[in-house]
């Protein structure tokens, strides 16, 4: 039962993230194509790791976490006006690099794909 409410507070703390991001967050070092990619809170609600994903180069992704974490503040200031939460969860960003190994490994299999159907 409180692995639900977990799940249930982690997708909320989910959304609101990338509204704050997408919207009330002005750092430059954040580019647009920011997202949050998962959100794990601790079965305690003490701490919730946040997946960061960054459309860019390694010096634009190290900018937008350090945007991030620079913001932390008023994003937690945020999360607790939408949130009803008797203590909010201090955030811990982190870079996902899912999306872009995925497109890395879709690319490496239509290679493959190609080269087989040439050589047929």
């Amino acid at each position: 039962m409180k692995d639900k409410r977990v799940h249930r507070i982690s997708e909320e703390v989910k959304r609101e993230l990338s509204e704050i991001i997408q919207t009330k967050l002005k750092d430059p070092r954040i580019p647009p194509l920011t997202s949050v990619s998962y959100v794990s809170i601790t079965r305690d609600l003490s701490f919730a790791n946040v997946g960061i994903s960054v459309f860019g180069d390694e010096d634009q992704k190290a900018d937008a976490i350090d945007g991030l974490e620079s913001a932390k503040g008023f994003i937690k200031m945020e999360l607790g006006k939408n949130l009803k939460l008797r203590a909010m969860p201090d955030i811990i960003f982190e870079l996902d690099e899912s999306i872009e190994k995925g497109m890395e490994l879709q690319k490496t299999i239509d290679e493959l794909k190609k080269a087989e159907y040439d050589g047929e």
